[in-house]
């Protein structure tokens, strides 16, 4: 099996805690060698004890002896008093701290220590229970953020699902909900499954077996994108479905609906249909280490292939035919190859393009009318006028 070891290091967010007493935690996805994937809570102040702990254990490499053979990153201390401010400005160092120690020197970055530090407690399964009078507020980091504080998401209340089907976990990783089950999700993976949590239990479930509690419809899905969005693939899937797509590795094609249940509407040439997700990659962009361990893990199963499925809503989620995505892909296309019309041109245009002899006269400006005709033809009020002016 090999050498245990970290191959990535997240920090989500944070936690405001108010049992036993307010206080602050840091939520780290951990993945693992063996493709699973923890979440753990940490304080700052264990954070800062980890890391003093390590400068200790390499003084040269922590710059102990010669300040320019330090390459352990630096870590603020605590303060006397870390208030919700603080937790949040520390969450970019944190980022940036994990990420350079994950690059250092295997002695270092597989050291037991570290592997120690991150390995899952009891108290990382604990979560609180429904008898506590408040509940933690969670702060999530966007994927996007950047490490950018004025980015961070928060105050978040967890979004609230409900299970339609039983749902059995074929992994560690994955966690089982029965028909009716209520879960917190903390982390919606464009690969359709969900990070969610239930109680003292935690783990990854299919996205198409949850329903939000206020609407049957996903607001976040987005519209069809007909145009397309170039994409490749980076693993080989044989349809299972009739509304399925087979494709093989490496295989151009396009997105036109990216759906939050990790089944995407494809276009192959004039052929559409669903696709995984997680064996998709951007056109143009190198494949992630992450993404090469992900083919190793299957798709999520789809809503339409779950039987005994209960919603408590009186329709289910809109979701388009495959008949309708083709027929618009289709006109798509065809207007898309069918050539452009030339632009009618401007009068003065086809004046300019045709010879001299040919181009139509500019009509004359008609002569102005003597004085006579202008008294005998204007009304009486016109001649009353002009006989006082004169």
């Amino acid at each position: 099996m090999g050498d245990t070891f970290i191959r990535h290091i997240a920090l989500l967010g944070f936690e405001k805690r108010f049992v036993p007493s307010q206080h602050y935690v840091y939520m780290f996805l951990v993945k693992w060698q063996d493709l699973s994937e923890k979440v753990v809570y940490r304080k700052f102040t264990e954070i800062y004890e980890f890391h003093k702990m390590l400068k200790e254990m390499f003084p040269i490499e922590a710059g102990e002896i010669h300040t320019e053979n330090r390459v352990i990153p630096h870590l603020p201390a605590p303060r006397w008093f870390d208030g919700q401010r603080a937790a949040e400005s520390r969450q970019g160092t944190l980022t940036e701290y994990f990420n350079t120690l994950m690059g250092l020197p295997v002695k270092i970055s597989r050291c037991p220590h570290l592997l120690d530090f991150f390995k899952v407690r009891p108290d990382d399964l604990k979560l609180p229970t429904d008898s506590q009078v408040k509940k933690p507020e969670t702060y999530l980091i966007p994927k996007d953020a950047k490490n950018n504080i004025a980015d961070i998401t928060g105050p978040i209340i967890l979004q609230t699902y409900r299970a339609i089907a039983d749902y059995e976990k074929s992994s560690r990783t994955e966690m089982t909900v029965a028909t009716g089950d209520v879960v917190d999700v903390v982390e919606k993976s464009e690969s359709g499954w969900w990070f969610c949590q239930m109680k003292t239990k935690r783990g990854w479930v299919p996205a198409s077996y949850l329903e939000p509690l206020d609407s049957p419809d996903e607001a976040e899905d987005p519209d069809p994108n007909y145009a397309g969005e170039p994409y490749v693939t980076i693993k080989a899937y044989t349809a299972v479905e009739e509304d399925e797509v087979s494709l093989s590795e490496g295989e151009a094609i396009e997105v036109i609906h990216k759906l939050l249940d990790g089944w995407w509407v494809v276009r192959k040439g004039d052929a559409t249909g669903y696709f995984p997700s997680m064996y998709l990659q951007k056109a143009g962009e190198e494949v992630t280490q992450a993404q090469r361990l992900i083919r190793g893990r299957g798709a999520p199963p789809r809503r339409s292939t779950i039987r005994n499925a209960q919603s408590i809503h009186q329709r289910s989620r809109k979701r388009l035919s495959q008949d309708a995505y083709r027929r618009n892909s289709v006109r798509f296309l065809q207007q898309r190859r069918r050539p452009a019309r030339p632009e009618p041109q401007s009068a003065e245009g086809t004046k300019n393009n045709l010879p001299s002899q040919l181009a139509k006269a500019q009509p004359a400006v008609p002569p102005r009318p003597s004085a006579d005709l202008i008294r005998h033809r204007c009304t009486e009020s016109t001649k009353r006028k002009l006989a006082s002016a004169v």
